[in-house]
């Protein structure tokens, strides 16, 4: 399909945040033109030219920690502390759930992501086939990252899992992962070092989200989270941490000596009281941030704008500092990246070659006016009901409230809770 986006601002984050008039042209997958109106001499003609009418062409956020199935638990597990959440209400719950819940919950999932400006989601979960096809089957663009842990999963599975769904599909991607220390044995963490060697692959993890989570890992091991993997190789080739709060000066200097990315998680870590990562610090010390807005079932809405201005918010709350945590680089933290650190360096900006993974920001709104400053108006004063379309990889998902998707909201949301009727028993 090729679309001409015409009469439109344009941030393509190429170049910082500076916005520019023109237009953008998508053939197939790709953007073969991006910047000022080009004359079209040859009268190229168009599956569609859609005027923007002045709003703002901006790349897709990417929602760098989810995971997607856990809609069903949305509501469900609130108010407690994140060891008696996970261990009394979460895993329990999850045991339940059959490859066919998890198809459905993870479709459920991708609706709410589209309707945020989220092109792209990090999930870590299991029942891998049926949450890949989720995404494949809805034009959506996912990265996965193995759940491993004493419970779930084995070494050879993962390593099964990462040569399939990384020569699967064009949009499916896969990462070695592990779900957390805590739950994570030594014996196999030592595998999954050898496999991160054996592929020179990076490694992702729940890292540090708790203070109980690092103090549990220091009396067990003498060390925190971080020091703790890093002996144990599992961060030589890269990778990355998801929360972050409780980091210590020597777990800081691991990330900035290792180029490990943290992806924080402001809302979940706010309703879990877990506490506030130190971005800004992280920022001073050269780490690559992104953002996320975890699962569901802790957070419990899939929504990047209200991630940004907490992330943004917090870190002025704990520094005690109004010019903490820039709206610009919070806006960056949500779309590149975010893009960096799940190894999407195509959909990163808007240039001519990349993937056409971008959305269509509604300037014409109360909340967007006036335009005194746009990438700031996202960050402090924008909300999901901006997000006019979203377009993953050349294909137009989500356009004024309208999915399209394969599939009938209203049969999704109505299976959905069925589900959850027959899970609670």
């Amino acid at each position: 399909m090729s679309v001409r986006f015409h009469n439109c601002k344009l941030l393509t984050m190429t170049d910082g945040i500076k916005i520019e008039d023109g237009e953008l042209w998508v053939e197939g997958s790709r953007i073969t033109h991006v910047g000022a109106v080009k004359e079209q001499r040859d009268e190229k003609q168009w599956d569609r030219e859609l005027d923007c009418k002045g709003n703002l062409l901006m790349p897709g956020f990417k929602d760098a920690h989810t995971h997607s199935p856990m809609t069903f638990l949305r509501s469900y597990a609130d108010d407690l502390p994140l060891l008696s959440w996970l261990n009394d209400q979460v895993f329990p719950m999850e045991a339940k759930l059959t490859k066919e819940d998890v198809y459905c919950f993870s479709k459920l999932a991708i609706l709410e992501y589209l309707t945020s400006g989220i092109t792209s989601n990090f999930d870590m979960y299991y029942f891998t086939e049926q949450n890949v096809q989720a995404s494949v089957d809805t034009g959506f663009r996912t990265v996965l990252t193995s759940g491993l842990n004493d419970f779930q999963s084995s070494i050879e599975e993962v390593e099964a899992e990462y040569l399939t769904y990384n020569n699967y599909h064009e949009r499916i991607s896969y990462k070695l992962g592990f779900h957390a220390e805590y739950t994570t044995s030594r014996a196999l963490l030592e595998k999954l070092s050898d496999l991160a060697h054996k592929y020179q692959a990076p490694v992702y993890t729940h890292n540090s989200e708790s203070l109980s989570e690092v103090q549990q890992c220091i009396a067990r091991n003498g060390m925190t989270p971080t020091v703790y993997l890093n002996k144990l190789g599992l961060f030589e080739f890269g990778g990355g941490g998801f929360h972050c709060v409780h980091m210590s000066e020597e777990d800081l200097e691991i990330f900035r000596e290792k180029g490990l990315y943290v992806v924080t998680n402001p809302g979940s870590n706010v309703k879990l009281a877990s506490g506030i990562a130190p971005l800004e610090k992280m920022l001073e010390l050269g780490i690559e941030l992104g953002i996320g807005t975890d699962g569901p079932a802790s957070n419990n809405c899939l929504d990047m704008f209200r991630e940004m201005f907490l992330a943004t918010g917090l870190q002025k709350l704990k520094y005690q500092d109004a010019s903490a945590l820039k709206a610009e680089s919070v806006l960056y933290m949500a779309v590149s990246g975010g893009a960096k650190a799940m190894g999407l360096t195509e959909c990163d900006t808007l240039a001519e070659g990349k993937l056409a993974d971008l959305i269509l920001i509604d300037l014409n709104q109360p909340n967007m006016q006036p335009v005194n400053n746009i990438a700031r108006n996202i960050v402090y004063s924008g909300s999901k009901s901006n997000v006019k379309l979203t377009m993953v990889n050349g294909r137009i998902l989500y356009e004024d409230g309208r999915f399209d998707i394969g599939a009938d909201p209203g049969d999704l949301y109505k299976e959905a809770n069925d589900r959850v009727s027959k899970i609670k028993g």
